[in-house]
């Protein structure tokens, strides 16, 4: 029997799910693939990318390739050279603080508005997500799982209020904020920070508090910006040197 896709087991709680591959326009597919390969640093800083070579291993023509490549340029994380090479960028920290001041100005936004008025049905899905991200975090074979679920929360959370498409937009501009998030996630008691977070903005919202739900989500995202100098310390190679 084959063993079921992430995809397979948040399907059955209703969890906002990427889109089959089958569905999904081949420039899309494509963006999506590397774009994660990107942010998860399965890419690091300063990977060469060919496009030739992507298009072999995507299946499709250069077009889609090129395509993909053009909104990941535009996201902050590869750098078109013409007519000599195509590489992922090392971490801007200047847009890294830029796209934190503006997610969480957003999030702690969305966390009030629904402290303000909760709605059952949204509040039963978030806690069905944080369910299933405790049984993960002892386990960080399936970190990817534990990814999509953080991000399946927060995803919930703007659904809410009906701003999915400012999710996306924020998601767009935070390639930077998003690599560093996966540096940091390894380090001890990560894990288990995130999910005391998430916790307590979701306890906040249930209260109908809506300042201490603003309050909570300002401090969950507040973890990974306050180790950013250490990080650069610890992974010099990965960050774009000082202007």
């Amino acid at each position: 029997m084959a063993m079921p896709t992430p995809e397979d087991r948040l399907a059955p709680a209703g969890i906002f799910l990427s889109n089959r591959a089958d569905s999904v326009p081949a420039a899309q597919r494509v963006y999506d693939a590397l774009r994660e390969r990107i942010v998860s640093m399965e890419l690091p800083p300063g990977a060469t990318l060919s496009r030739v070579d992507l298009a072999k291993q995507f299946d499709v023509s250069l077009t889609p390739i090129r395509e993909a490549m053009q909104r990941l340029e535009q996201d902050g994380l590869i750098r078109i050279i013409p007519q000599s090479k195509t590489e992922v960028t090392r971490i801007d920290v200047a847009q890294l603080y830029e796209a934190h001041f503006l997610r969480v100005s957003v999030e702690a936004e969305v966390a009030r508005r629904l402290a303000e008025a909760p709605d059952p049905a949204v509040l039963k899905k978030a806690r069905a997500i944080l369910t299933m991200q405790d049984t993960l975090v002892d386990n960080l074979d399936e970190i990817d799982l534990f990814n999509q679920l953080d991000e399946a929360f927060h995803q919930t959370l703007f659904a809410g209020v009906g701003q999915l498409n400012l999710h996306a937009m924020l998601k767009a501009k935070a390639g930077h904020l998003t690599r560093v998030r996966r540096l940091d996630l390894p380090a001890e008691g990560k894990i288990r920070r995130i999910m005391k977070g998430h916790w307590a903005v979701l306890e906040a919202i249930e209260s109908g508090d809506p300042q201490a739900a603003h309050e909570a989500m300002r401090d969950h995202l507040a973890g990974t910006v306050k180790r950013i100098p250490e990080l650069q310390q610890e992974y010099p190679g990965y960050f774009k040197p000082a202007e």
